[in-house]
């Protein structure tokens, strides 16, 4: 009887140990790809902490900065760790994301105090940059993983909803803030949508608001390390470095859904195009 006991206890430590090692050897994976998805915000970050300790003569921190992330990112491109489609991307975000910057540093949200040749009306244009990384983790990462959405909404109101939240950005400054009326209306258009991912050949999903969530959480994780080495501050952080409110959370939550929004839609146009042109050559 001791020795059945026995038998059974050891079977299922065997047992259970197997599946730790498939899901620790999961998890590795997945950090491992994140890892090379987040290429070009790292790179920003090396470049931000290089930044403050070496100092060019004749050269503005800001614009040693603006040179080396366009150099990064023709050098990734050349590189072909991203497409021709997923630099037309990160263009487009790096244009939103200056407008965003220019506004919000119009209104003292926040200040780039250094001096740079490449500012325009107070903001150095690496500061697109930021927003670009965003978007290049995107891309990446939905080509790293395979992403697959399920039940995407209908464009409409995707379209509509990411131009209220845009919009949002610059109107809270001088009208009520709808910001977590946004994003009850997220849970609501959103509600059915999940996102597919594979981790070798084993696939995953989960609630799309949640992936909005978890990015937007690193990304305010992200934004305390970018500001302590200087990027930019905000208007608490004059002196002495201070963390950056929780409260902002919720911005990068709603920027990041943004972004998700314009790659998913793109995507989306993309694959109708390949299904489109397949049938006319098909049919000729």
């Amino acid at each position: 009887m001791n020795k059945r006991y026995d038998y059974q206890i050891k079977r299922l430590m065997h047992i259970l140990r197997r599946i730790t090692m498939v899901y620790l050897r999961q998890l590795i994976y997945f950090g491992y790809q994140q890892a090379l998805s987040c290429i070009f915000p790292v790179f920003i970050f090396l470049t931000l902490a290089l930044s403050k300790v070496i100092h060019i003569p004749g050269l503005y921190r800001y614009d040693f900065i603006l040179l080396v992330c366009l150099f990064i990112q023709y050098g990734m491109y050349k590189a072909g760790l991203e497409t021709k489609d997923e630099l037309k991307v990160i263009t487009v975000f790096h244009l939103i994301g200056l407008a965003l910057e220019i506004y919000k540093v119009h209104q003292g949200s926040w200040a780039y105090p250094e001096q740079a040749w490449t500012k325009v009306m107070g903001v150095p244009l690496y500061s697109g940059f930021m927003y670009a990384s965003v978007a290049s983790y995107i891309c990446q990462a939905w080509r790293r993983f395979h992403l697959q959405v399920q039940g995407w909404p209908n464009a409409i109101w995707t379209m509509l909803l990411g131009a209220m939240i845009y919009f949002n950005f610059f109107t809270h400054h001088f009208m009520y803030d709808f910001r977590w009326v946004l994003t009850a209306l997220l849970f609501v258009v959103f509600f059915r949508t999940y996102v597919h991912f594979s981790l070798q050949e084993v696939t995953y999903k989960m609630p799309l608001v949640l992936s909005f969530f978890l990015i937007g959480f690193f990304i305010w994780i992200a934004e305390n390390i970018a500001t302590f080495f200087g990027a930019w501050q905000y208007p608490n952080q004059h002196g002495t470095w201070k963390l950056v409110h929780i409260g902002k959370i919720s911005s990068w939550f709603l920027l990041v859904v943004i972004s998700i929004m314009i790659v998913a839609q793109l995507k989306q146009i993309k694959i109708k195009k390949s299904k489109n042109s397949s049938k006319s050559m098909s049919s000729s």
